[in-house]
């Protein structure tokens, strides 16, 4: 019983110091959807968020939802990410290593690498031209090895320029 009350220990810490120097009161709702975040290890959107709270409290709004998403990303809990598929996901972001994404264009798998030889590329373009980073976002999009057998070759080719039609798999379908 005591391993459950240390669970997230110092992630509920920092979120109570940012919302208090924001401003805001701690609250039930609040602390619902910061415990189900940090337990869901997926890239949520904000929907998906506002429904697997809404299995546990109903009375939960979306803009609730919403709002507390946006203080995780503030107080350094959560990171945004884009896909090309025009919405927001969220990903942990305290307290765990960089990394990398891979989006499949045909099923919506989203496969998470790191690489430190590519990490190195980017420290050297940018010691190159005098650039200081202060984050970086890598997206590599195309077919997951499952769909490379399913798809006719002719539709493993896109042509240059155009745009990848991306439907990442939702945390609710799976």
């Amino acid at each position: 019983m005591a391993k459950k009350k240390e669970e997230f220990k110092k992630e509920k810490e920092i979120f109570l110091e940012h919302i208090q120097k924001s401003g805001l009161r701690k609250t039930a709702q609040r602390d619902l959807i910061l415990e189900i975040f940090l337990k869901t290890e997926d890239h949520l959107t904000s929907e998906d968020l506002y429904w697997l709270v809404q299995k546990q409290d109903p009375t939960v709004g979306h803009t609730t939802v919403y709002r507390t998403l946006k203080l995780l990303t503030e107080a350094g809990l959560a990171r945004e990410v884009r896909f090309g598929d025009n919405k927001t996901y969220y990903e942990h972001h305290y307290d765990h290593e960089h990394h990398d994404h891979m989006i499949c264009t045909n099923c919506g798998k989203v496969i998470e690498f790191f690489s430190p030889e590519i990490e190195a590329m980017q420290d050297e373009a940018a010691e190159k031209f005098g650039f200081v980073p202060t984050h970086h976002s890598l997206r590599i999009w195309g077919f997951c090895s499952d769909c490379q057998h399913e798809l006719p070759d002719q539709h493993q080719t896109v042509s240059s320029g155009a745009q990848p039609r991306v439907r990442v798999k939702s945390v609710m379908e799976g």
